[in-house]
């Protein structure tokens, strides 16, 4: 039953946009994706979370964590089979770790925080609180920032994952982006 937790087998370089809410992930996400002519994953908390507060006006609850944690992994193992040599990934179990710890006083499902460090992923974009904070139904931390932001920075180096702060404009983050990238790809 575990399994459904796991990423299967790939031979792309997978990248993960990472970092606290309102900082540009699934812009950036979509714009790697289209500059290397591949799919990127979206994060399915967003959907999952949208579609409970339409229908019940619930927030995330603990609960919820292991179906979006099942359905993220889901997501990026279907779209792993139509990408082409890079998949870009606008989340992974490990931000959904940072969150449940975040959210739930340090409270992590032992399940997901197993397939959260199992995972790998080539190089992780922490972006950086430099954008401007736009509301909508599901964000809810716009006086912690720098807060959240040291908490997946944190994370990312208390298991010594390979990241690189992207900060600046769209074009200037896009360019710093693609440039770490390319170096992953001239590697295979």
């Amino acid at each position: 039953m575990e399994e459904k937790f796991g990423q299967e087998p790939s031979d792309l370089i997978k990248v993960v946009l990472f970092g606290p809410e309102s900082t540009g992930k699934t812009t950036l996400s979509e714009q790697l994706a289209r500059q290397y002519n591949t799919v990127w994953v979206p994060e399915y908390a967003r959907e999952y979370l949208q579609n409970k507060w339409n229908n019940e006006r619930k927030t995330c609850e603990p609960k919820d964590l292991l179906p979006i944690a099942e359905g993220q992994i889901k997501l990026e193992n279907d779209l792993t089979k139509k990408a082409t040599d890079v998949l870009i990934c606008d989340t992974d179990l490990l931000e959904t770790k940072v969150y449940s710890e975040a959210y739930y006083i340090g409270h992590c499902d032992p399940v997901l925080e197993k397939y959260a460090l199992k995972n790998t992923y080539d190089l992780y974009f922490l972006t950086y609180i430099d954008t401007p904070w736009e509301a909508d139904d599901l964000r809810d931390k716009p006086n912690e920032r720098e807060q959240m932001f040291e908490y997946f920075q944190n994370t990312l180096e208390k298991y010594n994952r390979n990241f690189v702060i992207l900060k600046g404009d769209k074009r200037t983050r896009l360019k710093t982006a693609v440039k770490h990238i390319d170096k992953l790809l001239k590697k295979t």
